[in-house]
């Protein structure tokens, strides 16, 4: 547990008296420059678990006031905007997942899209080189923005008035928060980037931030209340249009106001599977997360595993191998179903999913250049956060946010504030060219005007006997599905407690490129076994993602985890 000491008495007097702001007390009992970081409760009304202290705690908050889980996500949703620049958003997108106390379904996808003036080659030079740096940074790696049009969306689920979801986060932005040491690190790293990238210098230009500064970020108080007082017009059209739309003038941009008075929010079908008798309830496409989640767990399902045992030789490296499958069919197969004929039923048919498995051998690596996409025979139609939240009545939220790279293409919007994303990159900008998480594609997610670009993102609730059970997701890229694949598999079949089925090391395959990604922490003798076994290993990294769960206990209580990588953290009452 971590506290951060407070400002000094006369900059919070300053902060508290601002005679602009329209106050509806919805957060009143959380302190934004002295507060505690928890992670894991145990709770009886209701749990919250985010990347950041503060978010979690205005969802508790707006819970204790009566609002179900719905209106606690949408509230930690729009603190994250504010106290976790790098990852929380209005100028990303996303995903939901959510099951209701009537046990209604939903997801909804507000993932960014394409662009009106995008076109299949724009980041290709004459003689064919792909420009990953123009996909990657700047103001030509945006795609429209959808996170607040996902947000109304799904408000309709809620029960408290909007005003008061939102007033929060105006509250964070305007009066300011004390940051972290971590947060202060990740905004000294980032100085470079935002002076060369930024057409107006913001708020977080700074020559050296420390722990316990506070961040003041007025324009997007500015911009939130405009959201407050007109809805998604007060993003999509009037001011803050102009100034999205100016910003991209200046730095050669092509988002238009055509481009955002145009997008809309979809409500989709979830993608759902069976495994073991549980109910697993996943994001259909444009997210790649469900589906290879499914064929992940089927693919091991029939295999016992649990016999194998946790980091075993043998579990890593059928759980391995079915990881590399899968991330083959994604190459080829998976990009935006309204643009592109994704064969969905076929990729998550028991046959085919026990056909990808027959050269799968317990004795040795199989290599990528062997395995290649399955044969589909009947077609048919970097940084990230995580928030799980769930409510005594039984309704459940999982919801993963995104600007891509850590703070997306670090260019901030002049005069409102926020971060742009540079999911354009997650398109295949050429087939064969690596995205920056090594992914590759091809005309499944090609470019195209009005497409939303393939995601990892893999928000999930499962239940047991049709009742929620865990709720659960997390950032980090394309080993998103990979660690929801493990956490699972290390709560369902190894039995291991919540906090080790998160902390325990993790790893990671994704067909391309042909090596196993390992934390640090991952057993060596495992490794070593694997290495003689013909695997070859990345980089070791200090931690892959920042995983971020719920679990309903047998007495009904709400066990909330954390991830221990970050300042992520759990809340309860």
């Amino acid at each position: 547990m971590r506290s951060f000491t407070p400002v000094i008495a006369v900059l919070l007097l300053i902060c508290a008296c601002n005679p602009t702001q329209k106050n509806t007390g919805s957060a009143s009992a959380v302190n934004p420059y002295q507060y505690n970081l928890n992670k894991k409760i145990v709770a009886d009304n209701g749990a919250v678990v985010s990347a950041h202290p503060l978010a979690s705690k205005v969802g508790v908050e707006i819970m204790k006031q009566g609002g179900n889980a719905v209106d606690a996500a949408i509230a930690t949703q729009l603190a994250l905007a504010v106290v976790y620049p790098n990852a929380g958003n209005l100028g990303g997108g996303g995903f939901l997942v959510g099951r209701f106390s009537s046990g209604e379904l939903i997801s909804v996808d507000f993932r960014e899209k394409a662009p009106g003036a995008a076109h299949r080659d724009m980041y290709i030079e004459a003689d064919g080189t792909p420009r990953t740096d123009k996909s990657q940074d700047g103001h030509l790696s945006s795609g429209v923005p959808g996170t607040v049009a996902g947000i109304f969306a799904y408000l309709k689920y809620g029960k408290l008035p909007f005003e008061k979801l939102i007033q929060p986060a105006i509250d964070l932005a305007q009066k300011g928060f004390t940051i972290s040491e971590r947060e202060a690190r990740s905004l000294n790293g980032l100085q470079i980037e935002l002076k060369k990238l930024n057409t107006v210098m913001p708020v977080f230009v700074k020559d050296k931030w420390v722990r316990g500064d506070t961040l003041f970020q007025i324009d997007l108080a500015n911009t939130l209340t405009r959201i407050r007082d007109k809805g998604t017009a007060g993003f999509y059209e009037g001011e803050t249009a102009r100034l999205i739309v100016e910003e991209m003038k200046r730095g050669g941009g092509i988002i238009t106001y055509d481009d955002l008075k145009n997008y809309q929010a979809k409500v989709r079908t979830p993608h759902s599977f069976t495994y073991k008798g549980y109910k697993v309830i996943g994001m259909p496409m444009p997210s790649s997360g469900g589906l290879l989640l499914n064929q992940m767990m089927k693919m091991v399902e029939n295999r016992n595993i649990a016999s194998m045992g946790f980091h075993s030789l043998q579990s890593v490296q059928l759980m391995t191998e079915v990881e590399r499958r899968a991330f083959a069919d994604r190459a080829e197969y998976m990009g935006d179903a309204d643009f592109y004929n994704v064969p969905v039923s076929m990729l998550s048919n028991d046959n085919y999913l026990q056909e990808r498995m027959k050269d799968y051998d317990p004795a040795r690596a199989t290599p990528s250049s062997v395995i290649k996409p399955g044969i589909a025979v009947r077609p048919e139609s970097k940084e990230t956060t995580h928030l799980s939240v769930i409510d005594k009545e039984g309704n459940a939220i999982s919801i993963t946010t995104t600007l891509n790279n850590s703070y997306g293409s670090r260019t901030v919007v002049g005069g409102a504030g926020f971060f742009l994303n540079d999911e354009m990159d997650d398109f295949s900008i050429k087939p064969g060219v690596p995205n920056m998480y090594g992914a590759v594609g091809g005309e499944a997610n090609a470019i195209q005007p009005g497409k939303r670009m393939l995601s990892s993102m893999t928000p999930t609730i499962v239940l047991k006997d049709d009742k929620p059970f865990i709720v659960v997701g997390t950032p980090g890229g394309t080993t998103i599905p990979t660690q929801i694949f493990q956490t699972l598999i290390n709560i369902i079949d190894f039995n291991m407690s919540t906090e080790d089925a998160v902390y325990k090391p993790k790893f990671h395959h994704q067909w391309l490129p042909d090596e196993i990604l390992i934390e640090k922490g991952f057993p060596a003798a495992v490794k070593d076994a694997l290495t003689k076994m013909g695997y070859k290993f990345a980089r070791e990294r200090e931690g892959i993602g920042r995983t971020e769960i719920i679990k309903v206990l047998p007495n009904g209580k709400f066990e909330a985890v954390a991830d221990n990588r970050g300042d992520d953290a759990a809340e309860g009452w």
